[in-house]
């Protein structure tokens, strides 16, 4: 039985997707030969569920699912600034840029995961915290990388990047190679207007 890892998300305008782009290079430079792996701009998106491993014959259960979902939730918009780590500055594993959302993004994200929670895939136990994932501190790295990164970190801000009018929710397919994760859109579903 073929597997498929894959995850739910919604995607980002050309421009904003440009302003992020900005606001990693920048980052990328003050950091410049730490310990971070960067999330090409073009694979940055915000997840509302991770799925890991889905068998391919259950695909068309996760497209009813998001079409159905994506029915009974409206259109929204998102604003997208501000800069923040995970768990914490001392102790950095992601880097992410914040996502300001109405009631409808947290909506949307609990009825995903509440859906995919009843074929088996295991809910979330943390509140959701819509970000965008700049990059991830490697596993790798020595204390005095880690101590050097979070003095930087500490100090890091992104202002305003601007805004993104959210119309449809997508199924992706993540495929991992030797250059990192490589993602195909499997099903997109439009949100009710």
């Amino acid at each position: 039985m073929a597997v498929i890892r894959s995850f739910i998300a919604v995607d980002l305008p050309v421009a904003l997707n440009n302003a992020l782009e900005k606001a990693s290079n920048q980052l990328q430079e003050e950091l410049s030969g730490g310990p971070v792996r960067w999330v090409p701009v073009n694979n940055i998106h915000l997840t509302l569920k991770f799925l890991g491993d889905v068998s391919e014959k259950n695909i068309p259960v996760f497209e009813t699912i998001l079409k159905t979902e994506a029915a009974n939730h409206r259109v929204f918009e998102i604003s997208v600034g501000g800069f923040g780590v995970f768990p914490n500055a001392a102790r950095p594993r992601v880097l992410w840029v914040g996502v300001e959302a109405p009631d409808e993004l947290m909506s949307l994200q609990r009825r995903i995961d509440m859906e995919t929670a009843r074929l088996g895939y295991a809910p979330e136990q943390r509140a959701f915290n819509p970000h965008l994932t700049l990059g991830r501190v490697s596993r790798n790295a020595t204390p005095s990388q880690v101590r050097k990164a979070s003095a930087v970190l500490k100090k890091h801000k992104i202002a305003f990047l601007g805004a993104a009018r959210i119309e449809t929710v997508t199924l992706y397919r993540s495929d991992l190679s030797p250059d990192g994760a490589v993602y195909s859109k499997i099903s997109t579903a439009t949100l009710a207007e």
